[in-house]
């Protein structure tokens, strides 16, 4: 199984003390009665027709992200339509509405996922797929899974690094998920997600890594000042210009890694 070296105590930092506590907890409140919203929300939006229905979920993922306290930085070109593998490095929880702005989505998730409360219904019955990370047998099974997907033109989003990162560093891109775009025929759209302070600096008080709980990421997250998260949109992969997974898988990793280059802004910074 796929693991990274970082660990809430040797990467994560948080950045607000006793005084912040009475903004967190409005701000957690505010993001529970969201995620409580967005359960009740999801058998109405199945029933809206293709773009009123991704106008609604990014609006909703948008009002999580902003009701944390964090501003969003969106850059790149945008996402195209049609079957699409969007490919991102993974630090925190956060990423997963962060990628719903770029464009909605289905998510793959490790199956323990599943059982979180409230968050594991909420991904089931947002269309997610599920990946048993310990049985190799079943990932050929998934692969297909996804490849079926993104043939009825859905957007699926992958972290093929397999397990999150503080943000100072990032994996390596496991390449089994790049085999369905390929047996698809659609392009993978890297995406790199990056969490800084208002002044620029970098920060890993979102990371949600090692065996830190989602409530203990949450609440650094309520509680601290000044967060942006940076999602930059890379040019899309033509999967006819690689030979096979690996090779596909390397391309979006140095994409996802590499400098911004100069890429003309997609949105503005969102203020909570």
């Amino acid at each position: 199984m796929p693991s990274a070296p970082c660990s809430p105590p040797d990467c994560v930092q948080g950045t607000a003390g006793a005084s912040a506590v009475p903004r967190a907890a409005l701000r957690l409140a505010a993001v529970l009665a969201l995620t409580a919203a967005g359960v009740v929300l999801i058998p109405v939006a199945a029933r809206l027709p293709a773009k009123p229905r991704d106008r609604l979920i990014r609006s909703w993922c948008r009002a999580v992200v902003r009701s944390s306290g964090v501003r969003v930085r969106l850059t790149g070109a945008a996402a195209p339509a049609g079957g699409l593998l969007l490919a991102a490095n993974h630090i925190s929880w956060l990423d997963i509405p962060l990628l719903a702005t770029v464009r909605p989505s289905r998510m793959l998730a490790k199956s323990e996922v599943r059982r979180w409360p409230v968050a594991g219904g909420l991904a089931a019955r947002a269309g997610s797929l599920f990946i048993e990370r310990d049985r190799l047998r079943a990932l050929p099974g998934t692969v297909a899974r996804i490849a079926q997907a993104l043939r009825a033109g859905a957007a699926v989003v992958v972290f093929p690094e397999g397990s999150t990162w503080c943000g100072r560093a990032q994996g390596r891109f496991r390449p089994a998920v790049f085999q369905a775009a390929l047996d698809a025929g659609v392009p993978v759209q890297p995406v790199r997600v990056r969490y800084r302070l208002a002044g620029g600096a970098a920060s890993t008080a979102p990371a949600f890594v090692g065996d830190d709980t989602l409530l203990a990421s949450l609440w650094r997250v309520v509680s601290a000042r000044g967060l942006v998260a940076e999602v930059e949109v890379r040019a899309a992969l033509a999967t006819g210009a690689h030979p096979d997974r690996r090779a596909l898988a390397a391309a979006a990793q140095r994409a996802v890694a590499g400098a911004s280059a100069g890429a003309a802004p997609q949105g503005v910074t969102v203020r909570p």
